[in-house]
């Protein structure tokens, strides 16, 4: 085996284990959502494999090849040459992990939030445009990678502003805004900015279990 390999074989490692690592914490923040256990596992397995999927939205054509690069997102762009891919095109899509599930299960809590505590709702509305407005902001397109978040900072808001607008249903409306905020501040309002730039692909959700949408809405519940 050649000493080159050992760093990516290290990290490839670490990585597998770092779903394993956080699935404690991912199970613990869902059940404050009222949700069963058994539902809660099936929830953080549904999150973790469906990081790996990626449903294409939109391509636009390119003139120039781009290149792709799947560890771009882990700040790792150019480290393994081999890993990398050329696109003639950028392909918007969306995570399954990183976006679908998460942003279902905050519709579900708005639902839940609408038929038992509905005089929360203004609060919550009030909670996920304070964090879409932080999101909007910190959110900075990054060529070769997408749009770039600091991971805690959204749940930091999110959790905050929940504990102060609707204390009693708190870990509810710190998931639901944690998962809206960055959704649609940093992805859905900056989508023109994901077409400009030069990248491969550039996936809403994309970093699956890591990314900001499901870190701020997991973390914003569990300090909630």
């Amino acid at each position: 085996m050649r000493v080159g390999c050992l760093p990516l074989i290290l990290f490839l490692i670490l990585l597998a284990l770092l779903p394993l690592v956080f699935g404690q914490l991912f199970t613990t923040a869902l059940m404050k959502l009222r949700l069963e256990p058994s539902t809660a596992i099936l929830l953080v397995m549904g999150i973790i494999l469906g990081s790996g999927i990626n449903i294409p939205l939109k391509r636009i054509a390119r003139k120039d090849a781009l290149v792709e690069d799947p560890l771009a997102i882990l700040g790792l762009t150019g480290r393994w040459p081999w890993l990398q891919r050329t696109r003639q095109e950028t392909v918007i899509a969306v995570n399954v992990g990183g976006c679908l599930i998460p942003a279902g299960l905050a519709l579900y809590e708005i639902a839940h939030l609408l038929f038992d505590y509905p005089q929360s709702l203004p609060w919550l509305a009030i909670a996920v445009a304070v964090n879409t407005a932080v999101c909007y902001r910190l959110a900075q397109p990054v060529s070769g990678v997408g749009i770039a978040l600091p991971g805690l900072v959204p749940a930091a808001v999110a959790a905050m502003s929940a504990l102060w607008l609707a204390p009693e249903q708190a870990p509810q409306a710190a998931f639901v805004a944690g998962v809206l905020g960055p959704l649609i501040g940093a992805d859905l309002l900056h989508l023109r900015d994901i077409e400009a730039l030069e990248t491969g692909i550039a996936s809403i959700g994309g970093a699956g279990t890591f990314d900001g949408i499901v870190l701020s809405g997991i973390v914003a519940a569990y300090l909630a």
